[in-house]
């Protein structure tokens, strides 16, 4: 995807390449829905201590012998397979 380019300021004309009415941007204030999906410390070291102490899905077990084995095509098709 191709970087915006800044726009030029507008001239007041309302003819030309930078026709329009002369304005001062505005600057949007940040919303809370663009903090989504963002991790939390609190979340983070939640799910690092369940990880710690209930262990790897089997799933995930049977994937790591597959990687140690050096079956990593079949690792990756079963891997997309269950996630």
């Amino acid at each position: 995807m191709a970087k915006a380019t800044p726009k030029p300021p507008k001239s007041g004309l309302f003819v030309g390449i930078n026709k329009g009415h002369v304005v001062t941007p505005r600057v949007p204030r940040a919303k809370p829905a663009n903090r989504k999906g963002h991790l939390c410390q609190r979340t983070k070291f939640v799910r690092s201590l369940i990880r710690e102490v209930a262990g790897f899905a089997p799933y995930e077990r049977r994937v790591m012998e597959l990687l140690k084995n050096s079956k990593d095509k079949r690792a990756r098709r079963l891997a997309k397979k269950r996630v």
